[in-house]
């Protein structure tokens, strides 16, 4: 599931400092107020808001609020969910890599969003942050965080791959130097698609397992990538949503987007565990693009738009030189 090598994964561990899940899962819900509120401005379409409840009794319990938007002006589909669940046990998505905590109940709230825009030349983003908290018998509890966010253009643009890249390197800064080309690299690797041999975008942060902090500054640098999110977007979809598109490039908008379902349904470790857990389906597949189209064996066209794409963008490189 995680492409990741025990140098790169912090192991989740004990801590002494008190565990404040209230102020994680206040912090979250702002969280999602925020970036709708200001995705809901930029598009001029509201979001529904689908609030859900999974009751005692059943192996999953705890709340939602999916947060979509279809049809827009600019977002063709879009979902910001927040979940708030509990179960009796880890699925194995999550005790991969930490074979001690299987069985244990657990507790795990988040932010997960994909936004896929109507223009080709705007790309898809997707951001999540996280925390799960394992209750091992007879121990004080066990817990991480994880999230990042990454960019998916159709079309490359290097001031918006640099822009991206450059405010999560910032957003990270205070928490150490070495923390940016470590989610980076982390970032690339995971989302990458192994039957492809194919990056699925130009990458950004990721990171899982993370406590290596403790609890109140693991869950400070966590903040500090969720609050950028929309300093390392918005000004993207800005700068990109009024140019002039036709029907070749909303074609390879829907051919690319399938590299986009094969990821998640096959590698994403955010779905894996959602499905695992008994979670709410229509919240975990929000994420799927609206219109998709595979072809046999396809090729762009050498020196093209489509081309460049894969020659000068879909190959990890260092977006931030200076």
């Amino acid at each position: 599931m995680v492409r990741s090598t025990g140098a790169t994964s912090a192991t989740a561990r004990s801590s002494a400092e008190p565990v404040d899940t209230a102020a994680v899962r206040d912090w979250l819900l702002s969280l999602q107020e925020r970036i709708v509120a200001a995705m809901e401005a930029e598009d001029g379409s509201p979001f529904i808001a689908d609030r859900w409840v999974r009751e005692p009794g059943g192996p999953l319990e705890g709340e939602g609020l999916s947060r979509l938007v279809e049809g827009g002006a600019l977002l063709e589909r879009a979902g910001c969910s927040f979940s708030h669940v509990k179960g009796r046990t880890l699925p194995p998505s999550a005790t991969q890599h930490r074979p001690e905590l299987a069985g244990a109940p657990f507790e795990a709230m988040g932010v997960s969003l994909v936004f896929h825009p109507r223009n080709p030349y705007v790309p898809t983003v997707h951001m999540n942050v996280r925390m799960l908290a394992a209750h091992p018998s007879a121990r004080d509890p066990v817990t991480w965080f994880g999230g990042g966010m990454d960019l998916t253009p159709y079309y490359g643009f290097e001031a918006d791959a640099e822009h991206f890249h450059r405010v999560n390197r910032d957003a990270l800064a205070p928490f150490g130097a070495g923390l940016y080309p470590r989610f980076k690299q982390w970032c690339d690797d995971y989302f990458f698609l192994k039957h492809r041999n194919e990056p699925r975008g130009i990458g950004g942060v990721f990171f899982d397992d993370f406590s290596e902090l403790g609890f109140d500054s693991s869950f400070a640098m966590t903040r500090a990538v969720g609050d950028a999110f929309l300093a390392a977007y918005l000004p993207i979809v800005q700068r990109r949503k009024a140019l002039a598109y036709g029907e070749r490039e909303r074609d390879f908008q829907a051919y690319r987007r399938g590299r986009y379902v094969e990821f998640n349904l096959v590698f994403d470790r955010g779905t894996l565990f959602g499905l695992q857990s008994g979670g709410r389906t229509e919240s975990i597949l929000m994420s799927m693009p609206p219109i998709v189209k595979w072809r046999y064996n396809w090729q762009p066209e050498p020196g093209s738009p489509e081309a460049r794409l894969y020659t000068e963008f879909l190959r990890p490189r260092d977006w931030t030189p200076v």
